[in-house]
Order: structure tokens, then sequence, then C-alpha cells
């Protein structure tokens, strides 16, 4: 099997190792036997939905993103308006968020234009404001996501969802609990690079996704250990059947990625709550 993964401005917009995000995609894929092609996509490049199974746009700094909001709703609007209700999965962050929502107002100089994929928008309230910096932590299906956030910007959503509910740190406008804002399969997030590194489960998420539109992937089996678990030294729980590979993602031994994921939450006082959520969920 093979995806292909589209990277929106790599030149542009790549702040906190954001990257790491294709990294990881990249290396799960690997392990699977799934190979996955990275295309970059820059300024005055046509973005043809046909050609990509998932895209990835970073964040960067206001004199970065002015270009770049030009040349996404001139060049690459209606490619990546087909894409998004064709439901590919689409992962931005910060600043390709916030150009993902209707407009992004800065501190200096005029309001970016955007895209309008989320009912949102984005004002920055000047210099003297403080930025949202930090480990964040949300809840998001049941299970918590980890990062980082460095955002002057406070998003407001409309009628946009959340991608989850604050437990620590800041998130869209450090006012009403929310982070993030998902449609249909896009995903817009403040949390930067150590995202899908840290979040195992959040990344096989949108493995699964690219693989069931791309090839009818029936039914998707998280195998990724939670939190609670690493201490007990458990190994992934294997598949019932490996025979049909379209069924299945193959689990992979995701101790690091889950320790790296439980330092946050160690740090930020919330090991236990999220241990017991989970299993709450699982009792449920």
């Amino acid at each position: 099997m093979t995806l292909t993964l589209g990277h929106l401005y790599p030149d542009q917009l790549n702040l906190y190792g954001d990257r790491g995000n294709i990294l990881t995609l990249k290396r799960r894929c690997e392990l699977r036997g799934i190979e996955l092609r990275v295309v970059g996509l820059g300024i005055g490049d046509a973005l043809a939905p046909d050609e990509y199974d998932l895209l990835f746009i970073g964040g960067g700094q206001d004199k970065e993103q002015a270009p770049v909001a030009q040349d996404l709703f001139e060049t690459k609007g209606i490619g990546l308006w087909a894409a998004i209700e064709d439901d590919m999965p689409v992962l931005a962050v910060c600043g390709g968020y916030q150009l993902l929502a209707h407009y992004y107002r800065p501190a200096e100089g005029p309001d970016m234009k955007g895209l309008g994929v989320f009912d949102a928008w984005t004002v920055h309230k000047g210099p003297r404001t403080p930025r949202c910096i930090g480990d964040v932590v949300i809840r998001w299906n049941g299970m918590t996501v980890v990062g980082f956030e460095n955002h002057g910007g406070r998003t407001y959503l409309g009628t946009a969802h959340p991608l989850g509910k604050v437990l620590k740190g800041y998130g869209n406008n450090a006012e009403d609990g929310t982070e993030g804002a998902v449609y249909r399969n896009a995903y817009g997030t403040y949390l930067h690079g150590s995202l899908l590194p840290k979040n195992p489960h959040f990344a096989d998420h949108l493995i699964g996704l690219a693989l069931q539109r791309k090839y009818g992937l029936r039914r998707l089996t998280s195998l990724s250990m939670p939190p609670g678990e690493i201490m007990n030294g458990s190994t992934p729980a294997q598949p019932a059947s490996m025979e049909d590979p379209t069924t299945l993602l193959r689990p992979l031994d995701d101790h690091l990625e889950w320790q790296a994921h439980a330092a946050i939450l160690e740090r930020l006082g919330l090991y236990e709550e999220a241990v017991a959520a989970l299993r709450r969920a699982k009792a449920a």
C-alpha cells in the first residue's frame, strides 16, 4: 500500500519541529509496510486533490504567513476545498490552522484572508497581550492529547466543533476552554511539533482515515498503549487476524511515545486523572 502526503509550504511554515509530524507519519507507515511519499507544495504550486491522500500545513511567523495566505487563497484554495469535502485527512497547525479559518487579524498590518474551512477567526490583540506559551493537554475522544503551544493570536469558533477540551494550557483563546477545530476530516490545532510524536493514537487516527478513504479499510483497531499501561510493562495487544491488511493497522511498540506523553501529563499534574478517565472509558 502507498499513501501520498502533500506538505504545504515546507519552507515558509515550519516552527517548533512541525516537520516531526511528517516524520512520525512516515515512520509509523514504514513499520507497517506502507509507503508514505511526501511531496512539498510551495508558493505557486497548484494542488491537485486527486494526487494526495493526506495534507499537512504547519505554523509560521506573521511575516511568513502573509504571502502564504495570498497563495493559499489564489492558487490552492479550490483544490484544498475539494480535498476536504472529499474527506481527505488534513492536519493544520498554528498558522496553518489560522489560515484555514475565515481570517487572521495580526497585531500589525491588514487582515489575512483565510479559506473559511473552519467557521472560526483569529485576532492578535497586540504586543502587550501575553502570548499563549507552554505545554498543553486536551481531552480528545476520551483520551489525552499533549503538545506545545506558542501563539499570540486568539481563535474564536463560530459553528466549528473544537478538536478537544483544554485540561491544561490556553487552547484557542485562553477563555472558553476549547482547542482547535474540526471539519469533516480536517483538523486545526495550536499543538506544535510534539503533536504526533507524543500522541501515537492521533497519528494512527490520521493514517487510518487515509487508508479508509483510499483502500476502503473497514476496521481500525487502536493498538497503541495508553499511559496507564506503560508502568505495568504491558505489550501491545495483537489483532485477531493479520490476513487482510486492509482491515487492521499492525500494532507497534509505542513505549517511548507513551512515556513522552506521560511525562507531559506528570509535569502538569494530570497523570492520575488521565489514567482514571481511561479506565472509566474502558469499563463503560
